[in-house]
């Protein structure tokens, strides 16, 4: 009896039986190994038979790559990305011509064998030896699923790759235990179906459907005989039988198909001559990959869509899990994204900035109550070439953005207002609000050490004539810096973080904004999706809902579609509902009478802040109605272009105000977005108008479209011009007379017009 290890296992004798029995030596020929010196060859099987029993005994099978597509709310295509453009059938729906010509071509014997094919083997071993190198290789159907098989969890590493298709005794023997595994495991007929759905036909198209779309623009099932005894001969070379690049070579491969059809008898001669004279009918389709190639102009979307996929814990514990999963594709990804929205966001931005404009503009849309992203779009479109950008300027640095967003001007505001009413200080709150001042202090943190003024740094506010006292309503209506920096002095820093940690404000790289009272005044980066969710909480009475862009996922799994959990908004009161009531009565006459009246809709209920920040270099408008919250940012995505003197849309403009670009764009954004929808009211609160000094609301300079420019924080933009001057009647400006504590202004670093971004 023959000798049996202590593990249980065969003997080195008995394992070498067992493999030159099954194998007949085929590990040095079958896919083309030329024969080794004699000593050599003793030594690699020695090696060989030792390590035999080290292979796992089960053939892994990992999902095929497949394309993802990427649907709108209403399950409208939007884009379809892929690692493999695959798409996996099952063996009914190939044409059975394909299937007779990639096994008479391939392996004529695939259903005479089993996994080895002994007559090949023999064959290649005499032309090999004959020939003294590579001359015939001796791979049946079932060898080459499994060597495609370590191609596909390769994936694109080329260490990988490269060890996947090494001609090395130690892989074909590996190759050969696997392949004897699946041929027990699946048999024929799934063996050749997956060959089909695994196999590469050449022009980025996996498996046969995908091919059969590439050359024919029609389904694998209804390939006819040519067509298939083409698709057949790609196989062998698909670069070298290339149709499209190289049809006499394709033709001439098609031939030797189709005559080896005839003489293995899947067809007759007379069919097999009849085809040959066949022209090859191609009618290609050019690949669609990519979110480049979204619809409507919602590549940005996309792109957020795949950062939120591998960026998320829920699809995966780490990036690496998330990754695997996203790059094997199957995917049907369900959005919230609103084609209306997006074709009039689309629209707004084309219409009111160019692309070839020095600035840029990015837009987003949110529904108040859900977080759902319904639009998001930029005039500068994604791509890499000259005036296209791959950033999306409207989200944070992780999901795609800019480097630290862009400040925000007087948008941010509104939130010291909040903070301050929720502390208990009415709506008539009253400070003195000079002209000029220096930052007041000490002002309380949340830390045990209150910030201090130890630079002396001066805060001004826009225009000469703005001296106080103020109310807040008035304040609002003028974005009267000392009043705000004098409110959160008063209130202190800790209650206006807290405020901006329940409406989720931070930097678009994800940092905390620093607490000093500067920040009333709006200079640090943060994205136009932050400062729509955080708008759309007072749209919905003080509830904050993060924001969301899938609404479901299923992933082909087989035959059977399988649903993959999705992020849920999370739904949070981040202020009362008399805050939010009062703050949307307050932003309500920004856009009635106030800087923001170009921005303003007339047929429901709306309020907005418009913002400009130093030099121009970046403008605002956030607004909302009931149900829908919008961020529209103009500016220069390196923070060099300042928007004086300027050509934006084919308009020219001598100072650019918030109420003036991004104002009207969000306008005819919301318009074309609400157009059919419900017109809700917001819940208004009685604020008196008579402003602090007892005069009449009426006499003052209520749109102040003439503001200075240069200065942060500065409410801008009117309709009319205002009695100072501005755009409107053309009148002057001084230059800025206040700094910020040094090192607190830091907008982004990277990006150009152009698309780039430095690091």
């Amino acid at each position: 009896m023959p000798k049996k290890r202590s593990g249980g296992g065969l003997s080195p004798t008995q394992q070498a039986a067992k493999f030159l029995g099954v194998s007949v030596l085929a590990g040095a020929v079958l896919a083309g190994i030329a024969l080794p010196a004699a000593g050599a060859l003793g030594l690699a099987a020695k090696g060989s038979v030792e390590g035999f029993d080290d292979i796992p005994a089960n053939l892994k099978r990992p999902p095929l790559s497949q394309r993802t597509t990427i649907l709108d709310n209403q399950g409208n295509q939007i884009a379809q990305v892929y690692s493999r453009d695959r798409t996996v059938v099952d063996l009914k729906d190939i044409s059975p011509y394909m299937q007779k010509a990639i096994v008479a071509i391939e392996d004529s014997r695939f259903y005479q064998h089993g996994a080895i094919d002994l007559k090949g083997v023999l064959r290649a071993l005499n032309k090999n030896a004959q020939s003294g190198g590579v001359a015939q290789g001796a791979s049946t159907l079932t060898q080459q699923y499994v060597k495609n098989v370590f191609i596909e969890e390769a994936g694109d590493d080329p260490t990988k790759v490269a060890q996947a298709t090494q001609q090395t005794l130690g892989r074909k023997i590996k190759e050969l235990k696997y392949a004897i595994q699946v041929e027990k495991d699946l048999g024929k007929k799934r063996i050749l179906e997956n060959y089909l759905n695994i196999t590469f036909f050449g022009e980025q198209s996996y498996g046969v459907e995908a091919a059969s779309q590439r050359y024919f623009s029609k389904h694998a099932r209804d390939l006819n005989l040519q067509e298939a005894a083409l698709l057949a001969g790609i196989v062998q070379s698909p670069s070298r039988y290339d149709p499209v690049n190289d049809e006499a070579e394709a033709t001439k491969r098609r031939n030797i198909v189709l005559q080896r059809m005839a003489e293995v008898g899947d067809i007759s001669q007379a069919e097999a001559d009849k085809a040959k004279k066949a022209p090859l009918g191609l009618k290609v389709t050019q690949p669609r990959n990519g979110c480049i190639t979204a619809v409507k102009g919602a590549s940005f979307f996309c792109k957020y869509v795949e950062q939120v996929f591998l960026n998320d814990p829920v699809f995966g514990k780490t990036r690496e899990q998330r990754a695997k999963v996203w790059n094997e594709g199957g995917l049907t990804i369900r959005t919230t994204l609103d084609q209306q929205s997006q074709e009039s966001v689309q629209t707004s931005l084309k219409d009111h900035v160019y692309q070839s404009d020095k600035v840029a503009a990015a837009a987003v849309l949110v529904q108040p109550g859900t977080g759902k992203i319904v639009a998001m779009g930029q005039s500068k479109p994604y791509g890499y070439g000259k005036n296209e950008t791959e950033y999306n300027f409207a989200v944070d640095r992780d999901m795609g953005g800019s480097n630290f967003g862009f400040p925000t001007g007087s948008t941010f505001k509104p939130f010291v207002a909040a903070a301050a009413l929720e502390q208990g200080k009415p709506p008539t709150q009253e400070y003195s609000s000079p002209n000029k001042m220096e930052y007041p202090g000490p002002v309380q943190t949340c830390g045990s050490h209150p910030w201090v003024n130890r630079s002396h740094e001066v805060v001004p506010n826009e225009s000469a004539s703005e001296v106080g006292p103020y109310r807040l309503k008035e304040a609002m209506a003028k974005s009267v810096n000392t009043y705000f920096v004098q409110m959160i002095t008063d209130i202190g820093l800790c209650p206006v973080m807290k405020m901006t940690d329940a409406l989720h404000v931070v930097q678009g790289n994800g940092d905390k904004l620093p607490e000093v009272p500067a920040i009333a005044l709006g200079a640090k980066g943060i994205s136009p999706l932050r400062m729509a969710a955080a708008y759309a909480t007072f749209a919905d009475r003080g509830v904050y809902c993060t924001p969301i862009a899938i609404e479901a996922i299923t992933q082909k799994v087989g035959n059977r579609q399988k649903s993959l959990p999705v992020p849920k908004s999370a739904c949070t009161r981040a202020m009362s509902e008399k805050t939010a009531d009062t703050i949307n009565t307050l932003l309500q006459g920004v856009v009635d009478s106030g800087t923001g009246q170009q921005a303003g809709l007339t047929d429901r209920d709306n309020a907005g802040k418009t913002g400009t920040t130093d030099e121009r270099r970046n403008a605002w408008f956030v607004g909302y109605t009931p149900n829908m919250s919008g961020a529209v940012w103009v500016g220069s995505a390196t923070q060099k272009v300042k928007m004086y003197n300027i050509d934006i849309g084919g308009e020219y403009h001598d100072l650019v105000y918030g109420g003036q670009v991004p104002g009207p764009i969000w306008r005819d954004a919301m318009t074309g977005a609400l157009e059919g929808k419900d017109s809700p009211s917001f819940n208004l609160v009685d604020i008196p108008d008579e402003d602090a000094k007892g005069k009449d609301k009426g006499k003052h300079d209520g749109d102040n479209g003439g503001l200075i420019g240069g200065l942060i924080g500065g409410l801008t933009g009117g309709a009319n011009g205002g009695k100072h001057g501005g755009a409107t009647n053309g009148g002057t400006f001084p230059k800025p007379t206040f700094s910020f504590p040094a090192g607190f202004i830091q907008g982004p670093t990277g990006g150009n017009t152009n698309g780039g971004r430095k690091n």
